[in-house]
């Protein structure tokens, strides 16, 4: 089966690894900015294409890994002639429908987690969430899947959108709190450091149990006495006293 990536960012540089790791050769690579194609189809060994009219009649299968309001601008660009070809994107919150104009074989191919260019990961572990058009096509799309990860689920638009909202809580709301975390300390001359294995020991409780149980801190006390004393402090930053104020808010409401 030969694979064109249309995309060459975080995704799409580790998805096409891991594709030619378990035996599917990425033959081209496309990307809006010609350089960056270049630069992912030398190090996976593929052919950079500048436009997307340059796919092959011979491509079978065409992963869209772009950012999501990009999605229905490539795939529409895509030569009529793989109109039969099996067409796929990589969102976690945009539906399959996106895709019904473009082929007869669409599916969804979402790999549950966060990614960076530089940070090696283990596929197996990552779960991959698939949705299909057709029952034939999502079983090849399952055994895709299997190729490449343990942890394969099928999962339909509307609940995929809300792991995906569930993922960025989990996610890129909490790192954004560690950054939060570390611009403070930073500012008062203190080492991050001193955080992470209270990090790490909030992470590790939070997988072992159901993560209400396991809350702490003095808005789940509703400790108002330390809040007050931890907003005094914040008055010199208002946008970080106003997220810390509206946290606190909603967990004495969860826990009151």
């Amino acid at each position: 089966m030969n694979v064109a990536i249309l995309g060459s960012g975080n995704v799409a540089t580790h998805l096409s690894k891991a594709l030619i790791k378990a035996g599917y050769p990425i033959k081209q690579i496309w990307s809006r900015k010609n350089e960056n194609a270049i630069n992912l189809a030398l190090e996976i060994g593929a052919n950079s294409i500048s436009s997307i009219k340059e796919l092959s009649e011979n491509i079978d299968i065409v992963i869209i890994a772009v950012s999501d309001d990009a999605i229905l601008q490539v795939a529409q660009q895509i030569p009529k002639f793989l109109n039969q070809k099996l067409i796929l994107h990589t969102s976690g919150s945009t539906s399959l429908a996106v895709l019904d104009e473009i082929s007869t074989s669409i599916g969804v191919f979402y790999p549950l987690q966060t990614f960076s260019k530089n940070s090696d990961l283990d596929f197996a572990n990552i779960p991959i969430c698939i949705e299909a058009n057709q029952e034939d096509v999502l079983e090849s799309l399952n055994q895709l899947a299997l190729k490449l990860s343990n942890n394969v689920s099928k999962v339909n638009s509307v609940d995929r959108l809300i792991l995906h909202i569930s993922a960025v809580f989990a996610c890129n709301f909490t790192n954004y709190f560690y950054s939060i975390a570390e611009e403070l300390l930073n500012s008062n001359h203190l080492d991050f450091e001193l955080l992470k294995p209270l990090i790490l020991e909030t992470a590790e409780k939070a997988l072992l149990n159901s993560p209400a149980k396991v809350q702490t801190g003095p808005a789940k006390r509703d400790d108002q006495i330390t809040i007050n004393k931890h907003l005094k402090v914040l008055q010199q930053d208002p946008q970080i006293k106003e997220v810390y104020q509206f946290i606190s808010q909603q967990l004495v409401k969860k826990f009151k």
